[in-house]
């Protein structure tokens, strides 16, 4: 059947390129050391239905890499042999066909997958890739003769291969280790007695018991009083997390003191940890500009530099005395591996997939490189106030209700209408109240955006919500929000106001630290909040945040977005990335202050903060930049090198071993440089 290529939206081929080929080598290669698959075949059955005890032995990641670099130790060794035996042993018999059949044996390891990869290309219509390239070049060393330049340049090839798929595949394996924390067996209660069986078995009911020390395999709730957590691995935080019952626990996280028991909610493979693996592992799809830059560049590059090449074969015979065919076609050659583009195709995609890798060990989640680019250039942080810069736990500080009214009766009903809501408002006054009177009915429950709840109680209207709410349906009341630097959480029974709650919420530990760290990189920052004017302003005060609005419903936050937009400037917002879906839209980049039980904000946000920290912001622009920075020095180094000894190659002053140093040691250079990034500190 007749292959045809996969494109992206933007036009980026999906097969068949180098960049694939590295990473399905990486992939297989990742996936036989930690026995994900069988060794036999790449589409074998997965890690839950391909058991560690099926008697089908893996080889270690020790072996594999020996095999990885085995065609070349091959090659280098009968390399070596033959210069020593043109050099400095000469002997009678190593002429004529003996000498080019040696050379050839010693091609073939890292010469023959080349070729073949060269003509598979062609085949599926990719002529001008970097296999043909390197094809041309090396046949054409032994065609005028020079056989020990033509094994040496496809051995360093072969060499510079293995070492991108290796690196490919560390950073593959950083983000696996540091993400994919689930144990692959629990221990579950049946009839009280305690049974071992592979995570992927498990059932949404059964009961996990938990050992001090033992990872939970899958998302639940939990069954005991309390537990501490360690929550590293969704958070980068190891600082212990105390759990109350019938609170959500997750997949990755570690039971730290007691025995404890949970049940099961989520099935293995939909756990939050699942998800956040997949996303994180599959962002680079989202390609960044200057990578699809490249790659389109790289499309054209090369059948240029073939042409170049064959004219700088043909055209001196028409201009130069003495013309050697030999001569100009070597330098052709030379000509033909200075060019080679691969220091480029894969030192730039390892550039953005390190960044990736580095911002999730810290917690931070990209869905692509793309939003490493962006984020690195970003001008504008706006961000919202409740759960972002403050903890979002709110407490009740005190209850004005009216003479008129009966306090406990009041209460019970805001209680009851404010249960319908997710807010954390609605927390705090259950918190305050306590148990839902169950024998309150409900009607007509309405919850209005940006201002609060309404329902019929016993055939009359409460309203619970800001005073905008009042204003809204005519209530009248006898104070003045803007004296009072809380928030105010107004109440309207049967027309007539009936008085008010105060809750406060406290800021974050770290966001002060957060505001200075983005002055500091020159970003401006803006709060926005639904929240009461005064009380938005205070906090913003507190931090040294110069702008600052509240009482804004979510249309008003978007205009707020668009006015700087209209400046021609980059804005990120960062939000709970579900209520600001529009404003995270309009933003270029949508962050969101993950936590650890919103799958929607996982799905919604360009970027997800884990562990809710704001500081997390500042070290998110600038792994940004410091990735943008790695990629841009890779491109001037390819480029500085391979036009310095592409000009020395065209006059003839370059040989193949120059020519090997601008292609496979710019590859390499390179590469080392993409991978620094995930050990810096941020």
């Amino acid at each position: 059947m007749e292959h045809k290529h996969i494109y992206d939206k933007d036009g980026k081929q999906l097969c068949c390129t180098q960049e694939e080929k590295i990473n399905m080598v990486a992939n297989k290669q990742l996936k036989k050391e930690h026995k994900e698959v069988g060794c036999c075949a790449i589409d074998e059955p997965k890690h839950d239905e391909h058991t560690d005890d099926d008697g089908h032995g893996h080889s270690g990641g020790n072996e594999s890499t020996f095999k990885m670099f085995l065609p070349a130790i091959i090659s280098l060794a009968l390399l070596l042999i033959a210069i020593a035996l043109d050099n400095y042993f000469p002997q009678s018999w190593f002429t004529g066909w003996v000498r080019i059949i040696w050379y050839g044996v010693a091609y073939l390891p890292v010469g023959f997958p080349v070729l073949k990869e060269a003509i598979e290309s062609i085949g599926k219509g990719e002529i001008f890739s970097e296999f043909l390239l390197m094809s041309i070049a090396t046949i054409g060393a032994f065609a005028i003769g020079e056989y020990p330049e033509g094994v040496a340049v496809m051995l360093f090839y072969s060499v510079g291969e293995v070492f991108q798929g290796l690196a490919v595949k560390r950073a593959k394996a950083n983000i696996k280790s540091l993400l994919d924390q689930r144990p692959d067996e629990v221990t579950i209660l049946q009839n009280n007695v305690a049974t071992t069986i592979k995570a992927g078995l498990a059932k949404i009911g059964d009961i996990i018991q938990l050992k001090p020390g033992e990872k939970l395999g899958l998302d639940g709730e939990l069954l005991s009083e309390t537990a501490s957590f360690n929550t590293a691995a969704l958070t980068g935080e190891s600082k212990p997390d105390t759990k109350a019952k019938g609170e959500t626990v997750l997949a990755g996280m570690i039971n730290l003191n007691t025995v404890s028991q949970v049940k099961v909610t989520t099935d293995y493979k939909d756990s939050k940890l699942s998800k956040i693996l997949e996303m994180v592992q599959n962002a680079t799809a989202q390609k960044a500009p200057t990578e699809l830059f490249i790659r389109k560049f790289a499309k054209i590059y090369t059948p240029i530099v073939v042409l170049l090449a064959v004219l700088i074969t043909v055209l001196p015979y028409f201009f130069v005395e003495n013309y050697q065919f030999s001569q100009w076609l070597y330098r052709a050659l030379v000509f033909l591996v200075i060019s080679c583009p691969c220091a480029l195709v894969i030192s730039i995609p390892l550039g953005y997939f390190g960044g990736i890798g580095a911002a999730s060990k810290n917690g931070i989640l990209f869905k692509g490189s793309n939003f490493l680019d962006i984020i690195a250039n970003i001008q504008n942080v706006v961000m919202d106030k409740t759960g972002t810069m403050t903890e979002g736990v709110f407490k009740v500080q005190e209850v004005i209700i009216k003479q008129d009214f009966n306090k406990d009766e009041i209460l019970k009903m805001v209680n009851a209408l404010e249960s319908q809501s997710t807010h954390p408002v609605a927390t705090a006054i259950h918190n305050f109240v306590g148990e839902i009177d169950l024998t309150i009915e409900l009607k007509n429950v309405e919850e209005i955006s940006g201002h609060g709840l309404k329902a019929e109680v016993n055939g009359k209207e409460l309203l619970v919500g800001n005073f905008k709410f009042m204003d809204k349906f005519s209530i009248a009341y006898d104070i003045d929000p803007t004296t009072i630097v809380y928030t105010l959480i107004a109440i309207a029974y049967d027309k007539k106001f009936v008085g008010y709650l105060t809750i406060a919420d406290s800021i974050k530990e770290d966001a002060q630290e957060t505001v200075n760290k983005l002055k500091a990189l020159g970003v401006n920052t803006t709060m926005l909040s639904g929240d009461k004017s005064n009380v938005v302003k205070f906090v913003a005060d507190k931090l040294g945040i110069i702008n600052s609005f509240g009482d804004l419903l979510p249309e008003d936050k978007v205009n707020k977005v668009k006015e700087l937009k209209a400046l021609n400037q980059t804005v990120a917002f960062v939000g709970d990335g579900v209520n600001d879906a529009p404003v995270v839209a309009l933003s270029d980049v949508g962050i969101a202050m993950g936590g650890l039980g919103s799958d929607a904000t996982i799905e919604t946000a360009d970027v997800v903060i884990q562990d809710d920290m704001p500081s997390k912001i500042p070290m998110a622009i600038n792994i940004g930049k410091q990735t943008k920075k790695i990629v841009w020095q890779n491109i001037v180094l390819a480029f500085g090198v391979k036009a310095i000894v592409l000009a020395l190659g065209a006059g003839g002053l370059a040989t193949m071993w120059e020519a090997v140093f601008a292609d496979v040691g710019v590859a390499l250079l390179a590469i080392l440089n993409a991978i620094r990034i995930q050990n810096m500190k941020f």
